[in-house]
């Protein structure tokens, strides 16, 4: 499942951009806030360089970051819960 290209405010950039310079690592910050795996590093960079932009009106808010957060974590509880599902089927099968 791809998750749709999505447009995020300058503050949302700004707030990821922060978390990874405060100490988190990329990987971590990444899957906390869904974002794709080479996006965040952009930011870093375009950060670095004074070119990080945004898509325009929306403020962020932190109740909004966590939202994404909470459907990313969402969406790899779902997978992994089918993958379960798919070898406890295997499972059985042999077992009868």
């Amino acid at each position: 499942m791809k998750i749709p290209k999505q447009a995020y405010t300058t503050e949302f950039k700004e707030l990821a951009v922060k978390r990874v310079k405060d100490g988190q690592s990329i990987s971590t910050v990444i899957k906390e806030l869904g974002l794709g795996d080479q996006t965040l590093r952009n930011w870093v960079k375009a950060s670095a360089e004074g070119k990080l932009k945004g898509a325009g009106g929306k403020v962020v808010t932190p109740e909004e970051m966590e939202l994404s957060r909470l459907r990313v974590e969402n969406l790899r509880l779902k997978r992994e819960n089918e993958i379960l599902k798919k070898a406890t089927a295997y499972f059985a099968r042999d077992v009868l």
